[in-house]
């Protein structure tokens, strides 16, 4: 463990996500997503028979999304195993919706509205976080290929500190496409001026 040493403390509460890809062989990626919530005490609950026995998931929930290699959905199939209330399932065949939409700029938004709220569960829409990320992870060589044969930016430069356009990793990995320090602080300078 890297965290400090922590205090004396007691495991109320697990909460698991696994998030895998598959390339099929007819071309397209299977992204799959799966979460539980599991508690070390009896939980009392009147649509489980009265109790949620400690160490009996309180959710166990299943996404998959299949995606082209542009990162668009063509598929999506919700399963409930484990929900705390029997009308949970209902709202599976919503994920649906996901049809269409491609994981990029604008993709948490979408996502809020088309299945927010109560369009959609709470924890199968949280495992689109972490599977959008995952089909990034995946497809990222096919992407990475596409953008170099086009002389296009990487569609990683600027989405965290190592991979600023100004950083040392980007300037090694991509210098037709960063700019230093300088340059940018100059820019800035220059913006504000012409802004007065």
């Amino acid at each position: 463990m890297t965290l400090s040493p922590s205090q004396n403390r007691q495991l109320i509460h697990t909460r698991t996500v696994t998030c895998q890809a598959y390339k099929r062989d007819d071309g397209l990626w299977d992204i799959e997503g799966h979460m539980t919530d599991i508690k070390t005490q009896d939980i009392p609950n009147e649509d489980r028979g009265g109790v949620i026995p400690a160490g009996e998931p309180l959710h166990e929930m299943w996404l998959r999304i299949t995606l082209d290699s542009n990162l668009t959905i063509q598929d999506a199939e919700a399963s409930t195993d484990f929900a705390p209330f029997t009308i949970c399932p209902n709202i599976t065949p919503a994920y649906k919706k996901l049809k269409g939409i491609t994981i990029g700029p604008g993709w948490n938004k979408v996502v809020k509205t088309r299945l927010g709220d109560t369009a959609g569960c709470t924890h199968h829409t949280e495992l689109l976080g972490p599977m959008a990320t995952t089909a990034f992870q995946a497809i990222y060589k096919e992407l990475k290929d596409k953008e170099e044969a086009n002389n296009k930016p990487p569609s990683i430069l600027n989405t965290c500190h190592a991979l600023a356009k100004t950083s040392p990793v980007a300037k090694r990995l991509w210098p037709a496409f960063t700019q230093d320090q300088s340059d940018s602080v100059e820019a800035d300078i220059t913006a504000s001026l012409i802004n007065e």
